[in-house]
């Protein structure tokens, strides 16, 4: 039998995406070297769906449909490189290689330049949405090699998310468009799960307020305009409690947060094209903050601060108002950072993406989907040339209604001594965004100063330099 699509890679994302394109009436074989892998396949598989599961890279190859269709899901890295080099003895020239994993975007446009003088089609897709995702809807972000991924777009429109009927795939656009974007998708994800980290802290540590009070909190928020998929899983997560203790599960999980890379990734790219990412690049920064717990132990003695005191606490409900306020304020700006950096990047690297686009994929399937996104995507279609989030009239009408209870929040925080450097960042950048000057007028005097490094007039056009001396 000759099979529809092939998976290199059964873990649970390889495992759970192949089963749902099967679940779709596509036929589908999987490749892994670990044969436990490849019998679980089959042993998931619902009887009568021609689903096969091999350890054998000829028996693999010869199984799929020509020209062959087959995804790469391995971790990001080398990994992909052998995994590649591996399959090229097998497979001729119109076969379609898919890396559907979270690759650093210049290797993505190396392998495409590699791939071609073989004749053979590669495309890089961002996959978000988790091991459910996978399983029953994610949401797809492919880019480079067009024509091969129009081969593909039946299958993947079947298993994509659906909003409003649409699915949650498009093609992005050329080059590494489908890595850089879940590159920058998944920095504003960093971004996002700080600020919810952060909004937990407060109301934990600053308000005094009790886990359960804050666990229906959480759940309330995702019946509101801030509902979102992270919102959602926070209520659920600290709903849980622990077997053994009976206490709340996550008051047991270490405070040392890890990270694969890609937040990092998006920071210093954004640095490289001098797009300001201050919200991401502080989340980044806390994780790395996390991993210095001994000293962090010994200075909560050692700086020990009284908190300064402020009027009497505000009733819970007006609190609550204002936190929501707060954290919605935080998460448009964080969307609205992130999509600058695609829109530079774009025109950098000649992807031609359209952000609309990028908006709707997202809003389903993906960990950063929220119903916010429908607002973003409608900022978009309406201006498609829109040079940030903050200069639409009804997403700026949004942050000018709350600004007022995110400078309250903030503030609150700082009185107490609890750090919400998300939240900060978030309203520096909104103020910093609306001030028609800036003090890097004084800036540039220094650097002239010191390194004469000359600078520009307001006055007058033209390059200057001053002996300050």
């Amino acid at each position: 039998m000759e099979y529809d699509f092939g998976m290199v890679g059964l873990g649970v994302m390889g495992r759970n995406l192949l089963l749902n394109i099967a679940d779709h009436g596509f036929s589908v074989v999987g490749l892994d070297l670990d044969p436990v892998k490849a019998a679980a396949l089959e042993a998931e598989a619902e009887s009568g769906k021609p689903i096969k599961g091999t350890t054998s890279i000829q028996e693999f190859v010869d199984s799929l449909q020509k020209p062959r269709a087959l995804m790469l899901l391995v971790p990001a890295g080398k990994a992909v490189d052998a995994a590649i080099t591996n399959l090229l003895p097998y497979l001729e020239p119109g076969d379609i290689v898919i890396d559907g994993g979270n690759s650093y975007f210049p290797d993505t446009n190396r392998r495409i330049l590699e791939l071609q003088e073989k004749n053979l089609h590669f495309f890089g897709m961002g996959i978000s949405g988790g091991e459910k995702g996978a399983r029953y809807g994610p949401s797809m972000m492919p880019g480079g090699d067009r024509q091969a991924y129009e081969r593909l777009r039946p299958v993947f429109e079947a298993v994509a998310a659906k909003v409003d009927g649409e699915p949650c795939v498009s093609y992005l656009g050329n080059g590494s468009a489908g890595n850089y974007v879940k590159m920058v998708h998944n920095g504003i994800e960093y971004g996002i799960m700080q600020l919810i980290a952060e909004t937990y802290d407060l109301l934990k540590r600053g308000v005094g307020n009790s886990h359960e009070e804050i666990q229906h909190m959480f759940e309330e928020w995702n019946g509101s305009e801030v509902q979102s998929f992270l919102v959602e899983i926070t209520g659920q997560i600290l709903k849980k409690t622990d077997d053994v203790t009976g206490q709340p599960l996550v008051n047991l999980i270490s405070d040392r947060a890890r990270q694969k890379g890609t937040g990092k990734w998006t920071s210093q790219n954004a640095m490289d094209l001098q797009v300001p990412l201050p919200t991401v690049d502080i989340a980044v920064t806390m994780r790395d903050m996390s991993a210095y717990k001994e000293e962090r132990v010994l200075a909560a003695q050692s700086l020990a601060i009284k908190p300064t005191s402020s009027e009497a606490n505000a009733e819970w409900h007006e609190l609550e108002n204002k936190l929501r306020n707060a954290f919605y304020f935080a998460m448009l700006v964080t969307y609205a950072q992130g999509l600058v950096q695609l829109r530079v990047a774009s025109d950098t690297y000649q992807y031609e993406l359209e952000l609309q686009e990028v908006a709707k994929i997202w809003r389903g399937g993906c960990i950063i989907r929220a119903a916010c996104l429908e607002d973003i995507r409608k900022a978009f279609a309406v201006n498609p040339a829109l040079p940030n989030l903050l200069l639409d009239p009804i997403i700026g009408q949004e942050l000018l209604n709350r600004q007022e209870d995110m400078r309250t929040i903030v503030k609150l925080a700082i009185e107490r001594g609890i750090p919400v450097p998300a939240m900060m960042t978030a309203l520096a950048y909104f103020d910093a965004y609306r001030s028609e000057t800036l003090p890097t007028n004084l800036i540039q005097a220094q650097r002239d100063y010191f390194g004469a490094h000359t600078y520009e007039r307001i006055d007058q056009p033209g390059i200057f330099h001053t002996d300050w001396d």
